[in-house]
């Protein structure tokens, strides 16, 4: 196979490069179940200890962009091609133009910015490619990795739904936020000018 020349390719900046789940992704899916703070942050709840069959068949289900038009899975991998996580285009409503991302970046990747990297790629396909108008998600209160990630995208928070998440014995609120297209042209604008 030649040589791929990515100097122009949509899907990466500097620092990282999305691409399809593959089989081999499996590893990294099973790896990352094992991250308990990180998961119950991401599903708001324990899961079940992990197997290896279920880790292939996550893989199986998503690989090379096989699933349903309403969530797109994406593994992320850094500029030496090393996987350091996952994001997926979710809740896609083609209708209302509206959708959400879900992303998990590797322990040993984690406060390199990378996740706030491939949440823009995201976000511009979302918003200048498919036309979609508004980003809603939420983060699980005291998820503070999260927060400064929404917040520095440009997100605004629009709201707190108080007391829904029961996890670690205790109900949690989801602290709401959401991004606009026209607010997304104009944060990237900004970060340009910096």
């Amino acid at each position: 196979m030649r040589e791929i020349d990515y100097s122009q390719y949509f899907w990466q900046d500097e620092e990282i490069r999305l691409r399809a789940i593959q089989d081999a992704d499996w590893e990294g899916h099973y790896y990352n179940r094992f991250d308990t703070p990180a998961r119950r942050l991401l599903e708001c709840t324990v899961e079940l200890p992990p197997t290896i069959a279920e880790a292939k068949n996550f893989v199986e289900t998503y690989a090379d962009f096989s699933s349903d038009n309403r969530r797109i899975m994406f593994a992320i991998e850094n500029r030496n091609a090393e996987n350091i996580g996952g994001v997926n285009l979710n809740s896609i409503d083609e209708k209302n133009g509206t959708f959400s991302i879900g992303i998990q970046i590797d322990r040993d990747h984690r406060g390199k910015g990378y996740g706030t990297r491939a949440m823009r790629i995201l976000l511009k396909y979302a918003f200048m490619e498919r036309r979609l108008n508004k980003f809603n998600d939420y983060v699980l209160a005291g998820n503070v990795g999260s927060t400064n990630m929404m917040i520095k995208l440009g997100c605004q928070q629009e709201g707190v739904r108080r007391k829904v998440i029961y996890t670690n014995g205790e109900y949690k609120d989801l602290i709401l936020f959401g991004l606009t297209k026209d607010e997304f042209v104009e944060q990237q604008k900004k970060d340009r000018s910096v």
